[in-house]
């Protein structure tokens, strides 16, 4: 009886180990999708503030709230800045993302268009700014058409 015993308890204990040291590889050799946060949140609650000046545009300067799911608010172009929102989403990409400091930009000037845009995009907090000072912030601030409007810059006189 008591060998018996202790077979049983030792079987146990080899299959408690194999399975174990199992877990490991077949974890490793299958591997696990991450979540893209970005595309499983919907845009349901979706509410930015977009405070924009000096675009060349006085309709276009002024302070605009956008919200997506429907399209509404007093932005001027609601709809169509609601589905660049969706692309920006459905590719995976985050249109408030800064310029990386190591990014190597052309030296243009595009004019003294501001920009901030506030609120929540996706279920999370956005707080980001956009001016037009090199090649890099005007691409930025082009990618973002029509959520922000189009600057209208011209070189003044004389440059």
């Amino acid at each position: 009886m008591l060998r018996r015993l202790i077979f049983a308890v030792a079987a146990t204990a080899t299959a408690s180990v194999a399975a174990l040291t199992a877990v490991p590889t077949a974890v490793a050799a299958a591997p696990v999708p991450l979540p893209l946060p970005l595309l499983e949140r919907s845009d349901v609650g979706d509410r930015l503030t977009i405070t924009t000046s000096h675009t060349g545009n006085p309709r276009a300067d002024g302070t605009f709230e956008l919200t997506c799911a429907p399209a509404g608010g007093t932005h001027p172009e609601a709809p169509a800045a609601c589905d660049k929102l969706a692309q920006f989403a459905k590719e995976g990409k985050d249109p408030f993302t800064p310029i990386d400091e190591r990014s190597i930009c052309t030296m243009q000037y595009g004019g003294p268009a501001t920009a901030r845009i506030t609120g929540i995009w996706r279920g999370r907090n956005v707080d980001a700014t956009f001016q037009r000072g090199n090649g890099c912030e005007i691409g930025r601030w082009r990618s973002l058409e029509p959520v922000l409007p189009t600057a209208r810059y011209q070189e003044p006189a004389g440059s």
